[in-house]
């Protein structure tokens, strides 16, 4: 069970003179799965990037919290698994050294057993030794998740998270979905309503637009 919190104080966000949200406030202080809905640009990619720490707001503040204690920007990619779209692999490695050299990179233990699971459990284990620039678009989404769970996160954010997966994936990845939701904060951003149909609130991005 998460000890997790994840607050959201108000925020806006411009580019430039173009405001793509203003005045979103929550706060998801027990396990579930939340889901933010809206058209094609309507800033879902945007909103999640904010909570993941990719990117700021332009005004107004997003706290994290594990045990109560305020989580430093610096060291959120500890606690957080994301899976979007725009994040990229090293197609010249298979995915098994992906997943090693990310994780020296983020200074964590290589759990074998796990990865091995969360491999058999997307349906991609007997691909792990073939470079990534050999797999489909659907193999690469479901590797993705694989990255974003393998170091036990507490709050699993997933921008569109069935892009390209066909059914067989998708059933997959609806599964781990639900186990995460169980124990932990997961966030789905997507337009898809068979997405949003697992989350227990949605945040609809529509309405927080100027008028």
């Amino acid at each position: 069970m998460t000890n997790y919190s994840l607050e959201a104080v108000d925020l806006n966000k411009t580019f430039g003179r173009r405001l793509i949200f203003k005045h979103i406030n929550f706060r998801f202080e027990e396990k579930g799965i939340f889901g933010i809905a809206g058209s094609n640009g309507s800033g879902k990619s945007t909103l999640v990037k904010i909570i993941g720490g990719v990117i700021s707001p332009s005004e107004g503040k997003m706290i994290h919290r594990s045990n109560g204690k305020e989580i430093e920007i610096e060291k959120l990619h500890n606690y957080i698994g994301f899976v979007s779209p725009y994040l990229v692999m090293y197609e010249e490695f298979s995915a098994w050294e992906n997943l090693m050299h990310f994780s020296r990179i983020r200074g964590i233990n290589f759990n074998e057993e796990k990865v091995e699971f969360l491999l058999n459990h997307l349906l991609i284990s007997n691909r792990k030794d073939d470079f990534v620039k050999t797999y489909s678009s659907g193999m690469k989404q479901r590797l993705k998740f694989v990255f974003a769970l393998m170091h036990s996160p507490q709050i699993l954010i997933l921008d569109e998270p069935t892009s390209n997966l066909d059914e067989e994936g998708k059933s997959s990845v609806y599964e781990l979905i639900r186990k995460e939701g169980e124990k932990n904060i997961v966030i789905i951003a997507s337009n898809e309503q068979q997405d949003l149909s697992h989350c227990y609130e949605i945040i609809d991005l529509m309405k927080h637009k100027e008028i």
